[in-house]
């Protein structure tokens, strides 16, 4: 096992990206947006009204693939929803500069790596955003 550091963040936000065969540039813009955008950092009076913008969070951007692990049938997940690895990747990368392009720091693991990915989850928040 390699202890080598890929991507760290400070405060900000972990972001799991599954990519769905059926997605496309057009769904990439929209999460880099959306995410980016998004109010779900606690203000001074500790409601979700700030966004990573806002507040110039750190975004650590991992790919996963078993986002899309179907579990409905059988006891092993299937996985034809999700997308082939090539298209994946290009998807991945795309989404990462899109949201690069925001001036926000950004951090990724490594694209179809098994990674360990330590976090501090501050607070009962998570979120799943969709195209």
């Amino acid at each position: 096992m390699d202890d080598k550091v890929e991507g760290r963040i400070g405060y900000g936000a972990v972001v799991l990206i599954g990519v769905a065969a059926s997605d496309d540039r057009k769904d990439a813009d929209y999460l880099a947006e959306k995410l980016i955008h998004l109010r779900f950092f606690s203000d001074q009076n500790g409601k979700m009204n700030l966004s990573a913008t806002d507040i110039g969070a750190g975004l650590l951007l991992i790919s996963q693939f078993t986002l899309y692990g179907d579990c409905r049938k059988g006891r092993r997940p299937g996985f034809d929803a999700a997308a082939s690895p090539e298209r994946a990747r290009e998807l991945y990368e795309y989404f990462v500069d899109k949201v690069r392009q925001s001036g926000l720091p950004v951090q990724t693991g490594v694209f179809q790596a098994h990674m360990q990915v330590e976090l501090t989850n501050d607070g009962p928040v998570t979120l799943l955003l969709d195209s």
